[in-house]
């Protein structure tokens, strides 16, 4: 049955001008959860891959095991937990088993020590192995991997795992603790099994706990499968570029249907956040008059009513006037949330021109980035971005708690709405 979903669409100007040549409209599409499914709730089959290398050494690994347990806590005897750790080697700490007696589970985290190297790949493989032992339809499958160093010649297996708990619908949660970790690894990983990546900065233990529980909590919310959303264009209108703007800023790869259809992978919504995408769309010319310019469709799953394939539409209508005055009117609400997408795109942008060595450019992208910052009121995050201008220019790199810190903490921006 339809109803599931609301669609919400919305433009960055009420009316758009009458031009001789092409124009950019940044289109808002929020998608959440009704009435109708905001009581369920699915059981979990969830993994935990934990780093335990001698880096993890102290407070590390401590911090880790009080997160650990604390996430477990928050599971039922409904759901399905699985715990592996891993260095060089890897070891199945808890086998896949209802998550019934959390004390007992909790003895065997208190356990861990830390010893020996990291190799990722290891602990993605145990991992996928255990939640493969409880894969069902009516269940949320989640992988939360920390780690805290770097993996060497693994790489590439660390990716086809990812891409491989991708196709079983598995979405990892990368995590990355401190300054000395690979962030464009844990980046692909959580990209191509359909999850997230974050970091966690050392010596602020509320942080991992507050993660860990966030993640659990975010599971047991997830009440859509497989969203998908289709736009189907108006003739000469073409898509520029497509940004997942809630929860997390992140650009989405679209794939070309057909001349004029355009798909998005959106994963799964929970019942509390929602998402919601930003479409870059290059519009012709137009005469005055209103024109249905796309057709938003979300195509989606409910495991726990037995619902595949439903779909919810909305027509994306645009208004063009030669009044220039009133093409001049613009939505602050889909403006504010452009900006601060367009804050994280140019650090991402200022990070892969420092990469390969264009420091003029990075510290051109990052001086931008700090005044858009400023004009949110992120002004630790605008420091930040100027500080690490500052050593481009000194020759000095990029420090690792810099670049991570923008990098990640960008991505978060349009959590911070209250504003508008």
């Amino acid at each position: 049955m339809a109803g599931e979903l609301t669609l919400n669409v919305q433009t960055n100007k009420a009316t758009f001008p009458t031009t001789e040549g092409q124009q950019v409209a940044y289109v808002l599409i929020e998608v959440r959860a009704t009435e109708a499914i905001a009581h369920m709730k699915m059981p979990l089959n969830f993994g935990l891959v934990l780093d335990h290398s001698g880096s993890m050494e102290g407070t590390k690994l401590q911090n880790m095991k009080a997160a650990a347990t604390l996430a477990i806590q928050q599971m039922g005897p409904q759901d399905l937990v699985s715990v592996v750790i891993f260095d060089d080697r890897v070891k199945v700490l808890v086998p896949r088993q209802p998550a019934s007696n959390p004390s007992a589970l909790s003895a065997l985290i208190e356990k861990m020590t830390a010893a020996g190297g990291t190799k990722i790949s290891l602990g993605l493989r145990a991992g996928l192995d255990e939640l493969g032992k409880g894969l069902e339809g009516q269940r949320v499958n989640r992988m939360l991997l920390l780690t805290d160093g770097e993996t060497f010649g693994d790489e590439s297996k660390c990716i086809a795992l990812a891409e491989e708990a991708g196709r079983q619908q598995i979405a990892i949660t990368a995590l990355g603790l401190g300054n000395d970790w690979n962030a464009e690894l844990l980046d692909q990983i959580a990209r191509a099994s359909g999850g997230s990546s974050d970091f966690i900065p050392e010596g602020k233990p509320d942080v991992i706990l507050q993660t860990f529980e966030q993640q659990v909590l975010a599971a047991q919310a997830t009440v859509v499968h497989n969203a998908q959303l289709v736009l189907r264009l108006a003739a000469q209108v073409l898509p520029r570029a497509v940004w997942r703007a809630a929860p997390l800023i992140q650009k989405l790869d679209h794939r070309v249907l057909s001349d004029r259809d355009v798909q998005v992978a959106l994963g799964d919504l929970n019942r509390d956040e929602g998402q919601s995408v930003v479409v870059e769309l290059l519009l012709p010319p137009r005469q005055p008059g209103t024109y249905r310019v796309a057709q938003a469709e979300i195509i989606y799953d409910v495991p726990a009513l037995h619902l595949s394939g439903e779909r919810e539409r909305s027509d994306v209508l645009l208004s063009f006037t030669s009044d220039l005055a009133q093409s001049q009117q613009s939505n602050p609400y889909v403006l504010n949330i452009v900006e601060r997408v367009t804050a994280h795109k140019l650090q991402t942008k200022a990070l892969e021109e420092a990469a390969v060595g264009n420091i003029v450019a990075a510290t051109q992208k990052l001086r931008a980035a700090a005044t858009r910052l400023l004009e949110l009121g992120e002004d630790e995050l605008a420091h930040t971005a100027e500080t690490e201008a500052q050593r481009l220019e000194r020759g000095e790199g990029m420090s690792a708690a810099g670049a991570k810190k923008l990098r990640y903490e960008t991505r978060k921006l349009t959590q911070k709405l209250d504003d508008l």
